[in-house]
């Protein structure tokens, strides 16, 4: 499968300076994607350094093996980070590791794709499922779903006001012939949306919604967190880049109760060396300038955070 040049990997030069990619090294990108940051990484291990790329997209998985089919530092799996465990043992990282990744999100190769079903700008099939050979798709889930867990998953996972009003549209919607196509959930979701958010297509956060909970990206990463922290050697950096409030919100807290260690009552004198802290936060939070943001409005989002696992 031919490389695909459209997507730009986000905060590239932040995320090498964060993991301090050193020769002999290795390092997960647990998120490959298109490979924008793995390939910088790559560009810093040496000869003897080792790469696991990581990706639950198959088409992702294709591009990064044919990309670097002839690179024998670079073991390539198919799989959800959720898992990540699992792969870094099979692939003899286990314990071992000074970088892992995680970039958060959809790819633009995908949002760009109207057969993947992530995007309300194109028509296309209603999937959204990363790997479109595991789960239910949306629009298998949305002929099923009760209008009041509907709701309860657009205003959870969307942040969406108007929730009750576009599960009531898409419920009688459905009635009358199956939701199959994106093109016509975005129709349905601006018809129930009283009022727009300036810059933003009102069927923003349903389809973002939708597609977290289709994907369980929350609970994947909680998942996901602890695994990582175990999969580090000591001195070994965790980044992970974050596109909304929702998982931001799981990656700081999670971040933070790490570095505090374990909990005590208040009132307990307790040093510090008894709390067992697993990390050290690292500087503090980046977001793209306005340069990047310029090259690559979808950018703008973008937050990452970095720890560093403790000895």
């Amino acid at each position: 499968m031919a490389r695909d040049d459209t997507h730009r990997a986000v905060l590239v030069a932040e995320v090498v300076e964060a993991l301090r990619p050193r020769p002999g090294g290795r390092y997960v990108d647990a998120t490959c994607g298109w490979g924008g940051h793995a390939g910088a990484i790559l560009e810093r291990i040496g000869p003897q350094g080792r790469l696991l790329a990581v990706d639950q997209d198959p088409r992702a998985v294709a591009a990064a093996r044919e990309r670097w089919r002839d690179d024998a530092r670079v073991s390539v799996a198919h799989g959800c980070f959720s898992r990540l465990e699992e792969l870094v043992e099979t692939h003899g990282f286990a314990g071992g590791v000074q970088g892992i990744l995680l970039d958060l999100g959809v790819s633009s190769p995908q949002l760009d794709d109207p057969q993947r079903g992530f995007s309300f700008l194109r028509d296309g099939p209603l999937d959204m499922r990363m790997d479109p050979g595991r789960g239910e798709s949306a629009a298998d889930w949305l002929a099923r779903v009760s209008e009041r867990e509907l709701a309860q998953v657009i205003r959870r996972y969307g942040e969406e006001r108007y929730a009750r009003a576009v599960a009531r549209a898409v419920v009688r919607d459905r009635a009358t012939a199956p939701l199959r196509r994106t093109g016509r959930l975005a129709e349905i979701v601006a018809a129930a949306v009283p009022t727009r958010e300036p810059g933003k297509h009102p069927a923003t956060r349903t389809f973002q919604a939708i597609r977290i909970f289709v994907n369980r990206e929350l609970e994947e990463l909680e998942v996901c967190l602890p695994q990582a922290i175990a999969a580090l050697a000591p001195e070994g950096r965790l980044a992970v880049i974050s596109f909304h409030s929702l998982e931001d919100r799981i990656v700081k807290r999670f971040l933070r109760d790490q570095a505090r260690g374990d909990r005590f009552p208040p009132d307990l004198p307790v040093v510090y060396d008894r709390l067992s802290p697993t990390l050290s936060l690292v500087g503090r939070v980046r977001r793209p300038g306005a340069a990047e943001i310029g090259r690559n409005p979808r950018a703008r989002s973008a937050v990452l955070r970095v720890a560093e696992r403790l000895s």
